[in-house]
């Protein structure tokens, strides 16, 4: 598609942008009316929503207008995931200025198309304004299918914690590009299109998970929000998290401890939650810490003892990867 976004106007690139969407049976009306309707089985709907905005996060000389869909998608469907729910549809705030090209646009709804394809959800509607910087807002939506939400606030003193996904690959990916490299590319895609387990949500729920979060903000920073919630200490086992080979010759070659961005990396969006003892877990499971009685030391503690290396993510503070 050739020209910019104020050469094809509001309405025609609301008519490039849903001219892209596929559906699902969840959807009853999709865009193109005042309003989506969206089917809720449960009778509940899990909700979410999240801003990218371009320079804090993300780039266009680090990401296409694919990737930031892509990532914009996920980082909110593996938000309703975490709540044991299935994704089912996602809404779309865009802003733009009007000279980007239009191509840029059409692209991140192709992202977003994407990703929701692979957790099971659609893009249903949203709006575009005209402003100066690029701004992806976006609200997911998903449905419980008749089980109770797994909050942050039912872990327990003798329950296990036990992650699945990546962790401290996007973190390693962020130290990669910026030092100007594209490569190991595994780790830089991972931090350009993060991949949530969003089947493991819902699964982690009917095996009794007591809470569950994904891992966005670093794993401390993380299970930092379940042990508050809790009102308990967890204690993570540095040696059962596994460190990939090629992590380690990154954080070698740029002088940081792998350990750090695992720990304290975020927008991974592992899923975390903690489990009864005695529950069989399967095997994408990692059992990591454990659930332990609040005491003086830090919530969230590793080996035993506090954490003293900064990390994690606080958006009104700094990046710290």
């Amino acid at each position: 598609m050739k020209g910019t976004v104020g050469e094809l106007g509001e309405f025609g690139l609301i008519r490039e942008l849903t001219s892209r969407l596929t559906t699902t049976p969840a959807v009853r009306v999709g865009p193109g009316d005042d309003a989506a309707v969206v089917a809720a089985p449960d009778r509940r709907v899990v909700a979410s929503t999240d801003i990218l905005l371009e320079g804090r996060h993300f780039r266009r000389d680090w990401s296409t207008a694919y990737d930031v869909g892509r990532k914009a998608a996920a980082q909110n469907l593996a938000d309703i995931a975490a709540m044991g729910a299935v994704p089912t549809a996602l809404l779309l705030g865009l802003v733009v200025p009007a000279e980007l090209p239009a191509t840029w646009p059409s692209e991140l709804m192709d992202g977003l198309r994407d990703e929701c394809q692979v957790a099971g959800a659609a893009v249903v509607g949203g709006d575009v304004v005209r402003g100066d910087t690029i701004t992806v807002a976006i609200t997911a939506l998903g449905d419980l299918r008749n089980h109770e939400p797994v909050t942050r606030a039912g872990a327990q003193p003798g329950d296990v914690v036990a992650v699945t996904g990546w962790l401290g690959w996007s973190a390693a990916g962020y130290a990669v590009l910026s030092r100007g490299f594209r490569s190991p590319r595994a780790f830089v895609e991972a931090h350009r299109r993060p991949e949530p387990p969003y089947h493991a949500g819902p699964a982690a729920a009917g095996l009794g998970a007591t809470s569950m979060t994904d891992v966005s903000d670093g794993l401390i920073a993380d299970l930092g929000h379940i042990a508050e919630a809790s009102k308990v200490r967890i204690d993570v086992r540095s040696g059962d998290i596994d460190v990939p080979s090629q992590m380690n010759d990154i954080g070698q070659a740029v002088g940081v401890d792998p350990l750090q961005w695992v720990l304290t990396g975020g927008e991974d969006h592992a899923i975390v939650a903690t489990f009864p003892p005695d529950v069989k877990l399967p095997a994408r499971w990692k059992v990591i810490g454990e659930v332990l009685n609040p005491s003086a030391l830090p919530q969230v503690t590793v080996d035993g003892a506090a954490w003293t290396n900064k990390g994690g993510w606080d958006h009104f503070g700094d990046i710290k990867s």
